[in-house]
C-alpha cells in the first residue's frame, strides 16, 4: 500500500470512529440494568403491573429490570425522579393517572410539567377503579351505602394512595356530584391504604381494580360501585357510575412508561417493542387481564395524545367542582 493510500485509509476510519459512538450506543442500549421506578409504595396497582412486566421486558432487551418504589406526594416524588433523571434509558418511571393528570391538575406548585418533562413510551395497561368498604359498613350496596353517607354527613373517612392521586381526586368529584360529605385519609400508595381499610381502620377506600380485587374476592372488602365500561365480569352485581348517574366519576386508569424528556427515539423504540412483546405473552396478558385490567401497549404518540387528554379532562374538574388541596 503506498503512502497515499495509506493516507486515505487513515482518514476513512478516522471517519468512521467519529461517527460510530452515537451509532454504537443507540444499536447496543441497553448495556447495564434498567431502574423502572413505581410512584407509590409496595402492595399498589401501579406496583403489581410494574413487577408483571419489569421482568419480561428486561429479558427482551437482554437487560435485568429493577423495579424501584419511590413513594410520597400522591406519586409526585417518584415522578419528579424520573424527570430529573439523565435521558438515556437508563431510569424510566411507570406513568399514571395521578402523576400526569390528577395531581398535576389540582397542584400547580408541583416540580414537574406532566406534558412537556416525560417522553411517553406506552400505556402498558388500563383498569377500572372501585369503591369499596369494610365488611362493617353498614351498607353492602350502593343505595344503602349513599343512604348511609347522607345521613352521617362527616362520619366516614375514605383512604387513597395520597392527596392529589386518582383516588383523592375522583372521590371528591364524587363527593360533590352526590352531595356527600368523607373525610380525606391520604396514603403513600394504595397498598397502606389498603391495609388500613381491610384492618378496619378506615371504613370506605377508593382504590384501583387490581390491587383491591383480591380482599374483594376473600370478604375482606365489599365493592359498592366501579369505573367501567361496563359491568366486570369479576362483579357482575356491582354497578358502574354511568348506571347510577354520576359518568363524569366513571374514569379508567392507566399504567404507563415514560422516560425524562429528550429520551433518544431509538431508546424509546427498543423500550416499546419491548413493552409490546411482553404484552403479547400469554402469561403476562392473563395476570393483567385476570385483574381486571386491559392490555393496551399502544404507540409512544398514542400514550402523548392520551396524557395531554387526560390532563385536561382533570383540569376541567377541578375548577367546575373548585376541589383543593386538604
Amino acid at each position: 500500500m503506498n503512502r497515499s493510500q495509506l493516507l486515505l485509509a487513515a482518514a476513512a476510519s478516522a471517519a468512521a470512529l467519529l461517527g460510530a459512538p452515537l451509532t454504537a450506543q443507540a444499536q447496543a442500549y441497553p448495556t447495564k440494568p434498567i431502574r423502572l421506578v413505581v410512584p407509590f409504595a409496595p402492595g399498589g396497582t401501579t406496583d403489581i403491573v410494574a413487577r408483571t412486566v419489569a421482568d419480561k421486558i428486561g429479558a427482551v432487551l437482554g437487560q435485568t429490570m429493577i423495579v424501584e418504589n419511590k413513594a410520597g406526594g400522591g406519586g409526585s416524588v417518584g415522578a419528579n425522579d424520573t424527570a430529573k433523571a439523565t435521558p438515556d434509558g437508563y431510569s424510566l418511571g411507570m406513568a399514571t393517572v395521578s402523576t400526569t393528570a390528577a395531581n398535576p391538575a389540582i397542584n400547580p406548585r408541583l416540580a414537574y410539567n406532566p406534558i412537556t418533562d416525560f417522553t411517553p413510551i406506552t400505556n402498558v395497561a388500563a383498569t377500572p377503579n372501585v369503591i369499596a368498604v369494610h365488611p362493617s359498613f353498614p351498607a353492602t350496596d350502593y343505595k344503602g351505602f349513599l343512604a348511609e353517607l347522607k345521613k352521617n354527613p362527616g362520619k366516614y373517612s375514605y383512604a387513597s394512595s395520597g392527596t392529589g392521586g386518582i383516588g383523592h381526586l375522583q372521590m371528591e368529584l364524587f363527593k360533590n356530584l352526590s352531595g356527600t360529605f368523607i373525610t380525606h385519609i391520604p396514603y403513600r400508595g394504595a397498598g397502606p391504604a389498603l391495609n388500613d381499610t381491610v384492618a378496619g381502620q378506615v371504613p370506605i377506600i377508593f382504590d384501583n381494580m387490581p390491587s383491591a380485587l383480591p380482599f374483594i374476592k376473600d370478604g375482606r372488602l365489599v365493592a359498592i360501585v366501579v369505573s367501567a365500561p361496563q359491568r366486570l365480569t369479576q362483579l357482575p352485581k356491582v354497578p358502574t357510575f354511568k348506571e347510577i348517574g354520576l359518568e363524569p366519576v366513571n374514569r379508567m386508569a392507566y399504567y404507563g412508561i415514560y422516560g425524562p424528556k429528550g429520551l433518544p427515539k431509538e431508546v424509546v423504540d427498543k423500550v416499546y417493542a419491548a413493552v409490546k412483546k411482553t404484552t403479547e405473552l400469554p402469561e403476562v396478558r392473563s395476570r393483567i387481564e385476570g385483574t381486571g385490567s386491559i392490555v393496551v401497549a399502544n404507540t409512544p404518540a398514542e400514550f402523548a395524545a392520551q396524557i395531554k387528554a387526560e390532563f385536561e379532562v382533570y383540569k376541567q374538574v377541578v375548577v367546575s367542582q373548585k376541589l383543593k388541596l386538604d
